[in-house]
């Protein structure tokens, strides 16, 4: 049962397309962790287009599979490497969505049986 995220944007894109909700499904699987780590090596190497960059990418699959909160926070740091702040301003923030995907992560792993 989704408890830390919500396939209703998904399917609703996909006119309930079970192939298409799988491949999104699988897409946030593999590709969201490993870029929410590009994004702490760049708040780390304080480089901020690089913190950027992977953070802009990964927007879409959070306000898609309803993580909001995280989608909120994820805005808060793009807004961060604007402003090219201090570390310490971002890294609880950023604690909060690694937080947030890997329970959607994990869960989604058990519910879809990958």
């Amino acid at each position: 049962m989704a408890l830390h995220y919500n396939l209703a944007k998904v399917y609703a894109l996909s006119d309930n397309d079970p192939e298409f909700v799988s491949e999104i499904i699988n897409l946030f699987v593999t590709e969201v962790p490993s870029d929410l780590e590009q994004v702490k090596d760049g708040i780390e190497e304080k480089n901020h287009k690089k913190a950027y960059s992977y953070a802009h990418k990964i927007k879409p699959s959070l306000d898609l599979l309803g993580l909001n909160v995280a989608y909120e926070e994820i805005l808060q740091i793009e807004a961060w490497t604007k402003t090219e702040g201090k570390k310490k301003e971002i890294k609880e923030i950023y604690k909060s969505v690694a937080h947030q995907v890997e329970k959607a992560v994990k869960e989604i792993k058990k519910d879809f049986s990958l």
